[in-house]
């Protein structure tokens, strides 16, 4: 296998400002047959190298490998089926015709809600009224809750797809309400500990502000020098809901590595394959098919398969491929058929949100890898 091509795309891609560093594992057959980091970690206030094992704030690749996956231990243990309503669980979640939402409905985004709100916004608002200390609080988690449970859905349920950071933020609530813990804790002592996911995990900022504890940040990619928080944000989580709620939510707040979401992966499949029990192989299958509720919806649950022509793995992954993308430049795809992943953690929004360029390069990327692959 021949990967100059792919890693003369990734140097020339650091050098026209796609993104300042990143970390790049291909796998086949389980084993990683390419791993490399290019470009620099930080820019400012500092430059500084990256290296294979920094550790990203993945965003949305929270709700795979956090959220659905907390689910479906859910489901395992018979704590909820799929098809059970929200209201099982979450009874005041059922006003203004949402009281048939299932947990189907939110795992594949046609749960009927927005894609996303401002929510911080008002917690900001509220705290500068003179609420002290309600940015990143419980008490701000609760509200945000609380004005999802009072939201009005755009369609009702399993109507129509729309991807929804809204029906991940109550999938974590359900989590935390199930299990009678918080959704890190869950997922540490459920998930990353058993699967050896050592450099995985939250960042509870409540947890920062009462026990004064302050993240590793020499080993964490920075993102943004963010408008509202002032400061150039490293440790702490980028998405300004998630943030506003404290740092623990379905949608987003995970923190991992390339070596770490590499493992995560391994011990799906071989729970897919039946030669672990970690996870029943029928659910696994189950969750990681495309789901029929919505037509032409790409969404399985928890997580997306490529939209032909227009998706960011390219044109070579098969229709039995299934992914995740992550706004600060993160993602992953896994093709079930030919037995290959491909995760990219990249911190294309350091220092400014404001870089697109990415989606121009995922797409390329993932051709040149498989070419590399199967030629």
């Amino acid at each position: 296998m021949d990967f100059h091509s792919v890693e003369a795309a990734c140097q020339d891609a650091v050098a026209q400002g796609v993104f300042p560093g990143a970390v790049l594992l291909i796998a086949k057959e389980q084993d990683i047959v390419f791993e490399q980091a290019f470009g620099q970690r930080s820019l400012a206030p500092d430059q500084s190298p990256l290296r294979v094992d920094t550790i990203f704030d993945i965003a949305s690749l929270t709700k795979p490998l956090a959220t659905t996956t907390a689910i479906m231990l859910l489901v395992r243990e018979k704590k909820i089926r799929l098809d059970d309503q929200i209201t099982r669980v979450i009874p005041m979640y059922g006003v203004l015709g949402k009281s048939l939402t299932t947990f189907r409905h939110l795992l594949t985004h046609c749960g009927g809600l927005l894609a996303w709100k401002p929510f911080f916004e008002e917690i900001i608002k509220s705290e500068k009224a003179g609420r002290l200390n309600f940015t990143a609080s419980r008490a701000a988690k609760s509200y945000v809750y609380e004005q999802i449970h009072r939201d009005k859905p755009v369609s009702a349920p399993g109507n129509q797809s729309l991807y929804s950071d809204l029906g991940f933020m109550i999938l974590g609530e359900a989590v935390e309400i199930l299990t009678g813990n918080s959704l890190d804790r869950f997922c540490q002592e459920r998930i990353f500990k058993p699967m050896g996911m050592r450099a995985t995990g939250f960042v509870d900022l409540t947890q920062l502000r009462t026990r004064r504890l302050q993240p590793i940040t020499e080993i964490i990619a920075p993102t943004e020098n963010c408008p509202w928080r002032k400061k150039i944000l490293c440790g702490e989580v980028h998405d300004d809901n998630a943030y506003a709620m404290g740092g623990v939510a379905g949608h987003a707040g995970l923190f991992s590595s390339a070596r770490d979401i590499h493992a995560f992966l391994l011990r799906l499949d071989q729970c897919r394959k039946g030669k672990d029990n970690f996870l029943p192989q029928l659910l696994v299958e189950e969750f990681l098919t495309k789901d029929q509720v919505v037509s032409r919806s790409t969404f399985a649950l928890g997580w997306d398969t490529p939209t032909p022509g227009q998706s960011s793995s390219g044109s070579l992954f098969s229709s039995r491929s299934v992914g995740h993308l992550g706004f600060t430049g993160c993602s992953i795809w896994w093709d079930l058929e030919k037995n290959c992943h491909v995760v990219l953690l990249t911190n294309r929004i350091h220092p400014t949100r404001k870089n697109e360029k990415i989606k121009e390069f995922r797409p390329l990327i993932h051709d040149l890898i498989m070419n590399a692959l199967f030629a």
